[in-house]
């Protein structure tokens, strides 16, 4: 698969009289997982979105393979780029295989019309993401993580370089989230998908990340692999969360434990819960 190049230069973005993102400039590694991560409202879903060219900047450019995306048919884009939104939306009754089959749109004209080239893509798209088996079924049927799967299914069938998935696992339980992330990791691996993902979740995205982008009022404050990025002062600084970073006995990588207030250990503990700490460990 030939590999393109995403990057953003000078973005100004927002909504009505709102700046949500103001002179951001990113570049997205071709072949790695990009995660975006951050407090709620800096602007992560809105850079996606502009990403995707849902979105029309208010300054500055998305540029794909270094040119401007703006000036690029929709139908080459879409060849491109696959994004999946937060929450997709489809029509009732919308079994798995029609909904992997729309992957298959940009890639139809006048000309082009359904082939066996376009079978070969959503039956391999059915199968890479484990589906294959509910391509029968409504989309209503589903629980969330086989509804995720089939979803991204869609964007495989596709057949695109770069994959744009703004919250995969909204709405799962622990379970089902890890069930999306190992297919995008496994998809990634296998397949050489460029993703970029935005994750609320530090600890998954830093466990299936390459690289991270860490936004905060709409300006990313860093970027890097996980274990370059990610330390208790960044953590303060961008989340106002007092944690430790240890490290993930299963990945080997950062993990963040946060502090809070309530189950604070002596060791972190100062004035009255100190004290409620020296009680408790000396009655228990």
């Amino acid at each position: 698969m030939t590999t393109h190049r995403l990057s953003a230069a000078e973005l100004s973005l927002g909504y009505g009289n709102t700046v949500v993102v103001d002179g951001l400039s990113l570049t997205v590694e071709p072949g790695l997982i990009t995660t975006i991560i951050g407090p709620n409202g800096c602007g992560k879903s809105t850079l996606l979105r502009a990403l995707g060219r849902l979105l029309k900047p208010r300054a500055g450019q998305v540029l794909l393979d270094g040119k401007a995306i703006a000036t690029q048919k929709t139908r080459d884009i879409a060849r491109v780029l696959g994004m999946l939104p937060q929450t997709p939306i489809a029509p009732e009754g919308l079994t798995v295989a029609d909904l992997v089959a729309r992957g298959r749109h940009p890639h139809q004209s006048w000309l082009r019309q359904w082939s066996a080239e376009d079978e070969t893509e959503v039956a391999a798209a059915l199968a890479q993401t484990g589906v294959a088996d509910l391509a029968e079924r409504t989309l209503d049927e589903l629980s969330g993580g086989q509804r995720q799967r089939a979803w991204i299914s869609m964007t495989l069938a596709q057949g695109t370089d770069i994959l744009l998935l703004d919250e995969p696992t909204t709405y799962l339980d622990l379970a089902h989230s890890l069930e999306v992330l190992d297919l995008v990791d496994r998809l990634h691996d296998e397949l050489g998908r460029t993703v970029v993902m935005v994750l609320h979740d530090l600890n998954m995205a830093i466990r299936y990340s390459d690289r991270l982008v860490v936004m905060r009022e709409g300006r990313v404050l860093a970027q890097g692999a996980p274990a370059e990025v990610i330390d208790a002062e960044l953590l303060r600084a961008v989340f106002g969360l007092r944690a430790e970073v240890h490290t993930d006995p299963v990945s080997g990588r950062p993990m963040v434990v946060p502090i809070g207030t309530r189950h604070v250990l002596a060791a972190h503990a100062t004035g009255p819960e100190a004290a409620a700490c020296v009680t408790t460990e000396g009655t228990a």
